[in-house]
C-alpha cells in the first residue's frame, strides 16, 4: 500500500514558467543549456517564478518531438551549448563549426548535424590526450548510468551502422540480442559507442549546471515522463520481456484513446504496451529507474497520460485505427508505493487532461498528486464546470494553456461569440489582454501551483503555438528571441506574483529533496 506522505512541496504557493529549453534565443540553429538558459533563470528569479517546466529532454530526431525519443534515459545532445564545450576545455575555439546568427525558428535538422559534429571533435580531443582527472569523471559517469547507459550507446552505434533502421529489422541475432553478438558488437563498434557515452556525459554535465545555477536562485526544475516510450528506442530493444511484443520483437498491442467527440476513429499512436504483470515480477525495477533518473535531474515531475496508470486503451496492432480496441487494467497504487519506498515522496503532478473517469480521479487523489486544470477549456460551459477557477482545490496546477493549446491570445481570436461572452462575464470586463486575464486568474486563483507559457507571457498569437496535436510538421519550432523579454514583463510578473501570496520561502533548496527520506528495499 502506498504510505499516506507526500513531498511538502506539492503543499506550497508557487508560480513559473513552461518554457522549453530549444526554445531559447542565441546563436545556432536551437536554444541550448549554456548562457541563455542561465540568463532565463536569472529572469524567472527577478520576476519571482520559482518553478521552469520544460518538455521532455530525451533525444529527438528531426521533428524535433520531444515525446518521440531514442531513449527514456538519455539527454538530448542538441541542447549541449558550444561555447560551454570550450569553456570547459573539451574544445578550442577552432574546433566550432560557424555558427549562424539565432533564427526566429528551431532547425532540428541543422541542430542534429551541429551536436554530431560537436560531440564527435569532443570526443576525438579527449580519445587523443584526457587528463586522468577527466578520464576518471567520465568513467564514473559511465558506471553510475550503466543500467541504460551502456545499451543506449550500442543501439545508436547500431542504427548507424544500419543506415537507420529500427532495431527489429537488423540481422536476428542481434534483434533478439543473442549474447554473442552482442559482444562483437561492442567490440566492433567500441570507439563509435563510447563517443555516444561522451556525448551524453557532455549532457549532463550541462544540465546538472543549469540545475546547479537554479537551485541557488531558488527556482525549481519541472520535468516531464510521458508513459509510453517509442518503439524503435533502446528502451525497448533492451528490455523486450517488459513490453507487449512478439519473438520478431513487433508489437501485438499498441498505445492509444478511443473513439470519441475529437475524432470518431479515436487515436492510434503505436507505441507498445506494457506487460505489467512482468515488471510487477521484477518489483518495477525500470520504472524505479526511470523516475529515479528523472529526479536526479527535476525536482517536480509531470507525468503525462497518467490515466493509462489505472486503465489504459489496447490495440491490437493489425488495426489501422483506435477503434477496435479493449480497456485493461493498469498497476494502479502498486507501481507507485514501490516508487516511494525506493525513492521517497517525490513531487508529482499527474496529467489528467480529457475524458477521465472517477476511477482515474480515485487513483489521483489517493496518491495525493495535484491534477491539472486549463483555463482555455473553462468557458462556454456551466458554473459547475471544473476549469472554471472557483471549483478548483488547492491541490491541482493550473495553466491558462499547455504546449498543447493555442497561445492564448489565438485562442482568443478563434472563440465562438458565446464562449467569449462567458469569458468576458467570468472577468466583468472586456480584457485589454485575453493572455493576461488567464494568467492573473490562474495566479489568482487558490490551485497551489500557476504556469503560464511563455509565449502568453509575451502575449503572442497563434503563430507562435508549440504544437498542433495529430499535426505531423511544423510543430515545436517557436524560439524566444533577443530583447523580447523586458523590465516591464519582469516587473509585471514579479508584481502578480506577490499581489497573488505566490512567494513562499521554500523549506528546502531546490534539488535538495524536500519532504524525502531514502527506503531500502524490506
Amino acid at each position: 500500500m502506498i504510505e499516506r506522505t507526500r513531498s511538502r512541496l506539492l503543499d506550497r504557493r508557487m508560480s513559473g514558467v513552461l518554457f522549453h529549453p530549444t526554445s531559447l534565443p542565441g546563436d545556432g540553429p536551437i536554444g541550448t543549456l549554456g548562457a541563455s538558459a542561465t540568463a532565463f533563470i536569472d529572469f524567472l528569479s527577478a520576476s519571482k517564478q520559482q518553478m521552469w517546466q520544460m518538455l521532455p529532454i530525451v533525444p529527438t530526431g528531426p521533428g524535433g518531438t520531444p515525446y518521440v525519443g531514442s531513449s527514456a534515459f538519455a539527454g538530448n545532445t542538441y541542447l549541449v551549448d558550444p561555447a560551454a564545450l570550450v569553456a570547459a576545455g573539451y574544445l578550442e575555439p577552432s574546433d566550432l563549426p560557424p555558427l549562424a546568427a539565432g533564427t526566429a525558428e528551431a532547425d532540428f535538422i541543422q541542430a542534429a548535424r551541429l551536436s554530431e559534429t560537436l560531440v564527435q571533435r569532443a570526443y576525438c580531443r579527449y580519445a587523443d590526450g584526457a587528463s586522468e582527472p577527466l578520464r576518471q569523471e567520465f568513467a564514473e559517469f559511465c558506471d553510475d548510468n550503466a543500467f541504460w547507459l551502456r545499451d543506449y550507446a550500442l543501439f545508436m552505434a547500431l542504427q548507424r551502422k544500419f543506415s537507420g533502421k529500427p532495431w527489429y529489422e537488423w540481422p536476428e541475432p542481434l534483434v533478439t540480442r543473442q549474447t554473442d553478438a552482442l559482444r562483437r558488437a561492442r567490440r566492433d563498434l567500441k570507439e563509435r559507442i563510447e563517443s555516444f557515452c561522451f556525448g551524453q556525459y557532455l549532457f549532463f554535465t550541462q544540465f546538472k549546471e543549469v540545475k546547479r545555477y537554479a537551485a541557488e536562485r531558488s527556482v525549481f526544475l519541472v520535468g516531464d515522463v510521458p508513459i509510453y516510450v517509442s518503439l524503435d528506442s533502446a528502451d525497448v530493444w533492451a528490455n523486450q520481456a517488459i513490453f507487449e511484443l512478439d519473438a520478431k520483437g513487433r508489437p501485438t498491442m499498441v498505445a492509444g484513446v478511443p473513439p470519441d467527440y475529437f475524432s470518431a476513429t479515436g487515436q492510434r499512436w503505436g507505441n507498445p504496451l506494457y506487460r505489467w504483470d512482468v515488471l510487477k515480477e521484477r518489483d518495477y525495477g525500470w520504472w524505479v529507474k526511470r523516475f529515479e533518473q528523472t529526479f536526479a535531474l527535476f525536482d517536480i515531475v509531470r507525468i503525462d497520460h497518467f490515466r493509462g496508470f489505472e486503465s489504459y486503451w489496447a490495440i491490437p496492432a493489425d488495426q489501422p485505427s483506435a477503434v477496435v480496441g479493449r480497456w485493461m487494467k493498469g498497476p494502479g497504487t502498486d507501481l507507485f508505493a514501490v516508487v516511494q519506498r525506493e525513492l521517497g515522496c517525490k513531487a508529482i503532478i499527474a496529467e489528467d487532461l480529457g475524458i477521465i473517469t472517477d476511477a482515474v480521479h480515485r487513483l489521483r487523489d489517493e496518491l495525493g498528486f495535484p491534477g491539472m486544470k486549463i483555463l482555455q477549456f473553462a468557458f462556454g460551459g456551466g458554473a459547475d464546470h471544473p476549469y472554471l477557477p472557483a471549483n478548483y482545490t488547492e491541490n491541482c496546477v493550473v495553466y491558462p494553456g499547455t504546449h498543447d493549446n493555442n497561445t492564448s491570445a489565438g485562442w482568443y481570436q478563434e472563440l465562438d461569440q458565446p464562449t467569449r461572452d462567458h469569458l468576458h462575464e467570468h472577468l466583468g470586463e472586456t480584457p485589454a489582454s485575453s493572455a493576461w486575464s488567464l494568467i492573473e486568474l490562474a495566479w489568482r486563483s487558490q490551485a497551489n501551483y500557476a504556469i503560464a507559457a511563455m509565449q502568453d507571457l509575451l502575449e503572442l498569437g497563434s503563430e507562435a503555438r508549440m504544437n498542433t496535436p495529430a499535426q505531423a510538421f511544423g510543430n515545436w519550432r517557436w524560439r524566444l528571441t533577443d530583447g523580447q523579454i523586458t523590465g516591464e514583463l519582469t516587473r509585471r510578473l514579479a508584481t502578480l506574483t506577490q499581489e497573488s501570496d505566490r512567494l513562499s520561502s521554500p523549506e528546502a533548496a531546490p534539488g535538495g529533496g524536500v519532504a524525502e527520506r531514502r527506503r531500502g528495499r524490506s
